[in-house]
Parts: C-alpha cells; structure tokens; sequence
C-alpha cells in the first residue's frame, strides 16, 4: 500500500537523533518520518485506547494530533487511563492528555475537540485530519465515525477492549471493506456492557492502543501491512492472538448516521449505501451472558427518590457486586449480584414493587428481564443506575 502521506521539510539533525531507533529499522528511513511529522492524526477518545495510543503517536513524531473528548478524569479512570494520573483528576481529559503529549514532545501540536461528536459537527472536525483512531466507548459514536471517515475517503484505524478481551482493525472503503461490513448494525440496547459495568483488565487497553498506533504509522509510512480487512483479536486469559478476515459479499443496504450538509434549514435524508459480509465474522465484545434487549419497565432518579420520600412500600435490589456496594448504596436496598440472581429469586418480593438498579443501567436491565421471565410482573429497573441517583438527587454518593 502506498504510503499516505507526503514527506515533510527535512529534519533537523536533533531531530534526527531522537527518532534514531526508529530510523535504523529495515524499511524505514527518513522519508517515512518526515511523512510522520507532516500527518495529522485524529483520536476520538481520550480514555483507554486514547491514553495507550496518543503518547505512542506523539514519540513516534506525528506532527499534529486532535484528540475528541468531552469528559473529566475520575479516580475510578486512572487504573486504565495511563496518560492521566491523580493531579489530573477533575481536569478535561483533552487539556490533561494534552500536557502528556508536551511533557513528550513539546513539537507535536495538539487540538482539543471538548464536544460530544454527533452528525453536525463530525465531518467539519474530521476535514481537517488525514485519518482516525477510533477508541470510543460507545456504538453510536463508533458507527457514526466509521460512516463520516468513509464518506471522507480517510482510513480508521478502530479498537475495542471489554473485560479480558480486545479487537482491533483497520477501515478503509477505498481500499477494502469497512467497520460495518463486519459489524452491519449496532447491538440492541442491553447486550453490550460498558467498561464501567463489565471491567476492563488494564493491560488490554495497553495492547490494543498500541496496535492502534502501530496501525497508524504503518498506514501513513506505507511499511508494512495493514490490518485491513482483517481483525486482530487478544485474549489475555490465555495470551493469544487471533485474527479473523473478512469481506464484502453479499449486498445489505445499511443507512449511515451522517448527515447530508443542510440546505434552506431542511435536513437531507442521511445517505445510503451498500455494503456486504461473508464467512467467519467475530460479533462485538458482548456481555458473557448473551442477553438481549430486556423488556421495557423503568423507572428515573428523580421519580424513585418521590417514592422513597412518600414511604411507598418497594424492595429494592442492588444487582452490582460487594465490592460497589461498599462504595456507595441506595439506603434500604438489597444486594443481590446479578450472576446470583437467578438462583435467589425466593429472595424477591412478589407483594410490592421492585426496583433493580445497578451502577448505570445495564445489569439491572438484564436483571430486570431475568425477573420477568421468571414471572414477575412487578419489576423496574432504575435508569441510569446509582450514578443518575448520585447525580440527579444526592450529590453525597460517592461516583466511580
């Protein structure tokens, strides 16, 4: 594949020295890393795929890097999110990462992108970049920059880590298949835990964020070759890697989230295209149980904190683990973890309403589903968890 990008002005010989390791490598010369100094490298996300591959692109000599990030660090961030550390806490994950890459390289220019993407602003923000790193922790914004990246003909490099497990690959329509020809359409809401609900080992993200990264400098140089079409998986528990290819096959017309640029105020339908798979494909890091989209039946902070005031009769379940419940619980509640839930239901109320919560919805929404296949008709789930409770009612929680 052809390198991505065109040489840059000749380096200096300070310059020169401190890239020396990388120079002497077989294939890489001069050229490659004046190409690197004359990218612009986009990374959506500043958590743990962001804070494994943004310091490897900055010593690596990427000129310009944009970081997209509109949280805080948290105490509960810094076991994975080795770019922040515990003065950062409370800082804009953008401006903290952003003072990692100068104590770097105070040469690499970084933009900060405080916003939350969406389809306005996606395309605008991604003009100005020669490709992507994708290390976002949620569906919408992962399709949403897959979609913007092919419709800019840019390369996205894309990761993924849950629990013990991680994937990574390479998206590219131009020369290859995309993100949603291996994964069409996003998951139903439900069957996929977040970091904060199924964990992440912290070694994992080290691993994919930098095959990320790596990725990237292959793409830019042309050494090498790059993951595309193909898929990178990494299974810590047993410390193998696995990879698994795929293509366009069969038409499936998906709709992508981008919009067509606005005329007259009126939005333009999104755009449609066609895409296709075929053979082994892997599905998207899922919850272990397999669970699909509970039934609906929920209930909000502020409506359950009423009905706690009114002294209405309710049991209240907390289907989180021991080790959150001695972080912060709901006054009256129960803990039942939801992985014992199933063989505790002679623990469950059948004469007054029951609330499931968790730390953001989730488990309880599997909880939920659980209850009522077991017949009861009774249950509601707490939407948004103890972290909406704790923001929306009482401030004194303690958030992780």
């Amino acid at each position: 594949m052809l390198p991505l990008v065109e040489p840059g002005p000749a380096l200096s010989p300070e310059r020169l020295a401190r890239y020396s390791r990388q120079l002497i490598l077989p294939g890489f010369d001069e050229l490659a890393q004046r190409r690197l100094a004359n990218t612009r490298v986009l990374v959506v996300g500043a958590g743990g795929l962001g804070s494994a591959s943004i310091p490897y692109l900055a010593s690596a000599g990427i000129g310009t890097i944009g970081v997209v990030d509109n949280d805080s660090v948290a105490l509960s961030n810094l076991h994975r999110q080795i770019a922040h550390g515990m003065g950062d806490i409370g800082r804009r994950k953008v401006e903290s990462i952003a003072d990692t890459v100068a104590a770097i390289d105070p040469d690499v220019t970084v933009h900060a992108h405080d916003v939350w993407l969406d389809s306005e602003n996606i395309t605008g923000i991604l003009a100005d970049y020669d490709l992507v790193l994708d290390g976002s922790d949620n569906f919408e914004t992962r399709y949403l920059t897959n979609d913007a990246a092919e419709r800019a003909g840019k390369p996205l490099v894309w990761g993924a880590i849950l629990r013990y497990n991680g994937q990574a690959g390479v998206a590219w329509a131009a020369h290859g298949p995309t993100y949603r020809d291996l994964f069409p359409e996003p998951p139903a809401p439900g069957e996929i835990l977040s970091c904060a609900d199924g964990g992440v080992l912290p070694g994992v993200a080290a691993i994919i964020g930098a095959i990320m990264a790596t990725e990237a400098v292959k793409l830019i140089t042309g050494v090498g070759e790059a993951l595309l079409g193909r898929v990178t998986t990494y299974d810590a528990l047993t410390g193998r890697y696995r990879e698994l290819e795929y293509e366009r096959a069969e038409p499936l017309e998906i709709r992508t989230q981008v919009e067509e640029p606005r005329e007259a105020g009126v939005s333009k339908p999104a755009a449609r295209r066609t895409v296709s798979r075929r053979g082994l494909v892997p599905r998207p890091l899922l919850n272990q149980r397999g669970e699909g989209n509970p039934a609906s039946g929920n209930i909000s902070a502020t409506d359950l904190s009423h009905r706690l005031q009114s002294g209405e009769p309710l049991q209240l379940i907390d289907v989180r683990e021991p080790f959150e419940a001695a972080i912060a619980t709901l006054d009256g509640s129960e803990l039942i973890p939801l992985g014992s839930l199933a063989s505790s239901l002679d623990r469950v109320r059948h004469d007054v309403p029951v609330v499931v919560y968790c730390h953001h919805g989730m488990r309880s929404m599997q909880a939920a589903s659980i209850l009522r296949q077991a017949g009861f008709d009774n249950v509601e789930n707490l939407t948004g968890g103890i972290e909406a409770y704790a923001r929306e009612v009482d401030p004194s929680l303690a958030r992780y």
